[in-house]
């Protein structure tokens, strides 16, 4: 038998002596001392340093870790049919429909515009001035929950005298919220859009009217309206490119907003809906601008609020000061990397969002108001500090 089982047998057997004498928190002790003589200390440092440091990083970064590898587990959706855009103010409109392939109608469809209200009171006094002159009838529904299931004010009927401008158009609608605890939020964006249905045709639409689906924050360029209004045999479901902003117009981050969609109604099918619709889509047609709030309290509000509020992984995240450090630094508010399906996207998209200085082919009624809405354009990225409607 050689030396080395010899004392490895007489450790075992010391260990067994100690283990069985003294008190009960003696013998722990003891057994503990005797499983680590076991140990070198490569094993100390995985046990003490390196595992737990895992444990944290995995706790703190475990959503990044997850979306640099989506490469991994998921492939990309299939890409659009991009229609190119032709557009110029002094272009006949016949001539645009021919460039496009389209014919022209004798007269142009109706067009409803038809959206589910929070609080972007600014966006959506944007996006109606933009669309007003080509919008038959403004379709809106106000929920007293929002998607997580949160109380909330019925702002825009709060505020109802700010948009008086569209009242001979406007059909409004308010629904209960049903605050259901632990649901996952989109059931309750699902069901909310159901009755968008419901309001849509009561505010009377028909066979080919056109209806924009879409958010308050992702506005179609009053001309791309005006050309689908007008042009015959457009696609039945078109979905829009929209240019991609954060925090203002100051933060272009790229042209893949693809959500807002613009149908040719068609009663019993025709279904409102936020999802890929369609595998066609038209390109720079307006703007998508995302988290783009006046105050600081809009800000924590939505994030608690909308469907993706599981991204609120840390209550510091909804510090205010972190916030407004965030939107001057055009930084990610979840501390989230890009959700990009290639390594060289994500690579290429990290860090911070990297500034515009241009102010062209902008909303005309946000430039006309600039003074008012200076906090959406390039250089004002400091929010005002009243509380919001909060």
């Amino acid at each position: 038998m050689s030396d080395g089982y010899i004392n490895s047998k007489k450790t075992d057997d010391i260990c067994e002596d100690v283990c069985g004498q003294g008190s009960k928190a003696a013998k722990t002790i003891s057994r503990l001392k005797c499983v680590l003589k076991g140990f070198d200390l490569r094993t100390y440092l995985f046990l003490f340093v390196l595992m737990p440091f895992g444990i944290l990083a995995i706790y703190l970064h475990g959503q990044k870790f997850t979306y640099f590898f989506r490469p991994l587990w998921e492939s990309p959706p299939k890409p659009f049919q991009t229609i190119p855009h032709y557009y110029n103010e002094n272009v006949t409109m016949e001539s645009l429909c021919s460039l496009h392939g389209w014919g022209i109608r004798d007269s142009p469809r109706r067009v409803f515009d038809a959206v589910l209200f929070s609080n972007e009171k600014d966006l959506l006094t944007v996006r109606w001035n933009e669309l007003y002159p080509y919008v038959t009838q403004f379709v809106i529904l106000e929920s007293n929950s929002t998607f997580t299931g949160l109380p909330k004010p019925l702002v825009f009927k709060s505020n109802k005298d700010q948009f008086k401008f569209v009242e001979p158009r406007l059909t409004y609608g308010t629904i209960g919220g049903r605050f259901r605890k632990g649901e996952n939020p989109f059931v309750e964006e699902a069901y909310q859009r159901v009755v968008l249905d419901q309001l849509l045709r009561i505010a009377g639409i028909q066979e080919d009217d056109l209806l924009i689906m879409s958010d308050v924050d992702e506005i179609p360029s009053a001309h791309t309206i005006n050309l689908l209004r007008w042009c015959d045999d457009i696609p039945p479901v078109l979905h829009l490119q929209l240019k991609n902003y954060l925090y203002s117009f100051e933060y272009y981050v790229d042209s893949k907003s693809w959500r807002a969609s613009i149908h040719r109604y068609s009663p019993g099918k025709t279904r409102y809906a936020h999802f890929r619709q369609s595998n066609v889509m038209l390109a720079d047609s307006g703007w998508h601008c995302s988290f783009c709030f006046r105050y600081i309290s809009e800000f924590i509000f939505k994030m608690k609020a909308y469907s993706h509020s599981d991204r609120v992984r840390f209550s510091h995240y909804l510090n205010p000061r972190r916030i407004q450090d965030v939107i001057c630094k055009g930084t990610d508010l979840f501390d989230m990397l890009p959700e990009e399906y290639t390594f060289k996207e994500i690579i290429g998209k990290m860090g911070p969002v990297p500034r515009s200085y241009s102010a062209v082919h902008l909303p005309s009624y946000l430039l006309d108001n600039a003074e008012q809405y200076k906090y959406l354009l390039p250089g004002n990225c400091i929010r005002e500090k009243q509380t919001g409607f909060i």
